[in-house]
């Protein structure tokens, strides 16, 4: 039975067209890649150190992770809409200072503050939680991942092509109007979906123990954090081995890079189509299974001696794939959990998926060294791979216990 609420495009009383939401989702995405080919020429811009211009990148998924635990109860409080509105005028606010930044601690500022857009990403999943129930859920997050998931394979592309045309600013402008179209986008189609909460903002964020105290919101939680764990090592550690291992040219690595995009496209479409009838659990487990498996036969092939790039970067598409299985399944099901706090789950899962990948992804570039090969990359990928299995497969006996089947 399909129990989707009547929607209206363009109508504000109705909960959102989900072409809303896979744009609310993707430009979160796009603010963080799209001017990552113009950073030696802004570091030149600025009369600065290239490390110091990389900073743009960590303070804003530093900053995206403490704001995702702070927006989720405040929605919960306040509303979607109110704090989704919020959270993208900041956005454009801030990309007006990033434009008019005369130094680089300004523009870092102004950067960091362009992170409020996270407040578009996470609640518009808060939002599909509200409207459905979890397995159906899982299927719209993972059509609306699935659009999301192109942004990584074209922002850049995109971001490079501006910068060499019109240079470094163009992004930003480029970032500006996407966001004022986004704002009247949201303020036109995103009716309330939330029942605001009674409590008070600080019994609000008093709600907390009661997900951390919740063993299933932690084994959603981590099955999703350690699978998406696996990418975000290959984040780090993936440039050193295409440069150092395979000797891959700039271009050459660019081809390659995002294979695991392609692999989450489809990963996200499967979750789509299969979700409310197979289950998000075994959706999730499948996902996991599929990256252990995938990384298991690249080791293989490397210890057979037949290692290349291509057999590197090909399997890393089903690392993407099994991510485009978990992450939305992961999700929902830490959504799901307490409906009621779905706004304050979204941010906490959130911010532990983030936290976690950054770290993942700092130790992946700190156990390259030359002469390691991927060996330490692809024993970390599996590693993290495997406990996703081992988190969702808790999750599963403890359904079992909660619904007397076990």
């Amino acid at each position: 039975m399909d129990n989707t609420p009547r929607v209206v495009f363009l109508d504000r009383t109705t909960p959102p067209h989900i072409s809303t939401l896979i744009l609310l989702a993707g430009i979160s995405a796009l603010a963080m890649n799209i001017f990552l080919p113009s950073l030696p020429n802004m570091a030149a811009y600025f009369d600065t150190e290239y490390h110091l211009m990389q900073l743009s990148v960590a303070i804003y998924l530093a900053v995206n992770a403490v704001l995702q635990i702070l927006i989720g109860p405040i929605s919960d409080k306040l509303g979607r809409r109110p704090v989704i509105l919020a959270g993208i005028g900041g956005f454009c606010l801030a990309t007006i200072g990033c434009l008019l930044a005369t130094n680089v601690y300004v523009f870092l500022l102004f950067r960091m503050l362009q992170a409020m857009i996270v407040a578009a990403m996470v609640l518009s999943r808060a939002v599909v939680r509200d409207m459905v129930p979890a397995d159906q859920a899982a299927s719209m997050i993972g059509y609306v991942t699935m659009g999301m998931s192109v942004v990584p394979m074209i922002g850049p592309l995109i971001g490079g092509l501006l910068d060499e045309a019109f240079g470094w600013h163009a992004n930003f402008v480029l970032l500006f109007i996407l966001g004022a179209a986004l704002f009247w986008l949201t303020w036109t189609d995103l009716g309330e979906t939330a029942a605001k909460s009674g409590l008070t903002l600080a019994q609000q964020f008093r709600e907390y123990p009661e997900l951390l105290k919740s063993p299933r919101f932690w084994g959603y939680a981590m099955a999703a954090a350690l699978s998406s764990g696996a990418f975000f090592a290959y984040l780090g550690g993936a440039p050193f081995v295409a440069t150092e291992v395979f000797g891959l040219q700039p271009a050459e690595m660019g081809f390659y890079f995002g294979a695991p995009a392609i692999g989450y496209f489809f990963g996200n479409f499967l979750s789509g189509r299969f979700s409310a009838r197979v289950g998000i659990d075994r959706m999730i487990l499948a996902g996991g299974i599929v990256n252990v498996v995938g990384l298991s036969v690249s080791m293989l092939v490397f210890l057979a001696g037949y290692g290349s790039a291509l057999s590197f970067f090909g399997f890393m598409t089903l690392v993407g794939l099994g991510n485009g299985l978990t992450i939305p399944n992961g999700t929902t099901g830490t959504l799901s959990v307490r409906p009621k706090l779905a706004g304050t789950a979204a941010g906490l899962g959130g911010a532990i998926m983030i936290g976690g990948g950054a770290g993942l992804s700092a130790l992946a570039g700190s156990l390259l060294t030359p002469g390691t090969g991927a060996w330490p990359l692809l024993w970390l990928m599996v590693a993290v791979s495997a406990g996703s299995v081992i988190a969702i497969m808790l999750v599963m006996r403890r359904n079992k216990r909660l619904t007397g089947l076990d």
